[in-house]
């Protein structure tokens, strides 16, 4: 499979949607203090020990949700920066192509699976 422009827009408008998704979960469950940093909400159920253990463990829940989603917005961003600069799957490493599949598969993919597989 080849990257044309249709194929490079089709997955411009796949990680603009994502990025909204993201952006709306991220809403959810954090408040943004700066861009790409968002501060997991905590919420107060009371002054019970049951609801302060509940309380802690959604934060928990919150906080590494945030990260997570911190994390592929930045990778999405990034993603439609390189197709606005013509360097859209380009691997980061090396700088051969990514394989369009993958690219298919996972749009804001930044290595190539060669460059992947030397990092796990």
């Amino acid at each position: 499979m080849k990257m044309d422009a249709k194929f490079i827009e089709e997955r411009k408008q796949e990680l603009q949607k994502r990025k909204q998704e993201l952006l709306r979960e991220l809403n959810e469950d954090a408040v943004q203090v700066a861009d790409h940093d968002y501060s997991a909400k905590f919420v107060d159920y009371g002054d019970k020990d049951d609801e302060n253990a509940a309380e802690v463990a959604n934060f928990e829940k919150n906080l590494s949700l945030e990260k997570t989603l911190e994390v592929s917005l930045y990778n999405v961003d990034l993603a439609l920066k390189k197709i606005e600069e013509g360097k859209y799957g380009l691997c980061e490493k090396c700088s051969n192509p990514i394989n369009p599949d993958r690219l298919k598969a996972f749009p804001s993919a930044s290595s190539c699976m060669d460059c992947k597989k030397k990092l796990l």
